[in-house]
């Protein structure tokens, strides 16, 4: 087997559909399976998933929760259930909009032997169109990304992940109940090897009433990115203490800056004593950008204007 397609569903029922027939009209040279992890939905997701897969029983199979785990054990129940080399991974709620996806996916891990992972660009947009749709990943990408860079931030869009089996060995006891479901993944893959890019949209990523992170406040995910951190670094061993301090850091002098653009000095202040609780001084963050912001934040505010024009000059 070389591939198992991982699907992870939960009251999906507007879109599971369209996330198999994405799965399904897939044009590969290989044989692939479909493994459904399906979380005791009440909405008729669960009806529709066994519709399926009496449809196409030599392909799909199902593995049904008997009560709602509401974790990440649904996901790690799935990846040892997967008999393929490669594990590529699909929400409920996301699609495929390209039929060569995992063929272009499994061509490059197979020419590249030192990645333990790849993945590509996805078009991110809002159910309701209350937004523009956008691509989830930015243009200045790299081809190849390190264990460093995931670290500094999760650029990778779930529905774009394929990754190698068992490189990780067993599923941590801990991932099952991680508050985030794939940057972990990413992580522990990271380790292995690099990560891949395909610079071609090949997904969407869809924002919806019904999705966890999608109902977030743009504060309650930044305090989920804190916990993130901290967790990730207690799991780990304090094995990379160092480096993941200094990501904290870095993540939250960036929404730092990004609140003081909007002219929102509250939240600034909040992520840069944020900031300060990691490694505040570091590859990425000199010591002048440490005093610069700080002298924007508590300083110049308050300073008279005739001051501040002096001290301009």
């Amino acid at each position: 087997m070389k591939v198992s397609v991982l699907v992870m569903t939960y009251n999906h029922v507007n879109f599971i559909a369209q996330a198999l027939d994405s799965v399904l009209m897939q044009e590969v040279d290989f044989e692939y399976e479909v493994l459904i992890s399906e979380d005791c939905s009440n909405d008729g997701t669960r009806e529709i998933v066994i519709e399926y897969q009496k449809r196409f029983p030599e392909k799909i199979r199902l593995l049904l929760s008997q009560k709602n785990l509401h974790s990440n054990e649904v996901v790690a129940r799935g990846i040892r259930a997967c008999q393929g080399k490669y594990i590529a991974l699909l929400d409920g709620d996301d699609y495929w909009t390209s039929p060569q996806k995992l063929q272009k996916q499994v061509d490059f891990l197979d020419n590249h032997p030192e990645c333990s992972m790849c993945f590509h660009n996805a078009t991110a947009f809002y159910e309701d169109g209350s937004k523009e749709p956008w691509t989830w990943t930015p243009e200045n990408q790299k081809e190849i990304s390190s264990f460093e860079d995931i670290l500094l931030g999760n650029f990778i869009a779930t529905c774009s992940t394929v990754f190698r089996n068992g490189i990780f060995g067993e599923v941590p006891v801990w991932y099952s109940f991680f508050p985030i479901t794939d940057w972990p993944l990413h992580i522990l893959n990271a380790e292995q090897g690099k990560i891949g890019y395909i610079s071609e949209v090949m997904g969407a990523y869809r924002y919806h009433r019904g999705g966890d992170y999608s109902l977030l406040s743009q504060e309650q995910k930044l305090r989920t990115t804190f916990n993130f951190y901290h967790l990730i670094n207690y799991n780990l061993g304090f094995r990379y203490d160092k480096i993941i301090k200094a990501a904290l850091s870095n993540y939250f002098y960036e929404w730092a800056e990004e609140y003081e653009k909007r002219g929102d000095l509250e939240q600034a202040k909040a992520c840069f004593k944020t900031y300060l609780t990691g490694k505040a001084i570091n590859k990425f963050i000199s010591p002048i950008k440490l005093v610069n912001m700080w002298l924007r934040l508590y300083v110049l505010p308050f300073m008279p204007i005739k001051n501040i024009l002096m001290a301009s000059k």
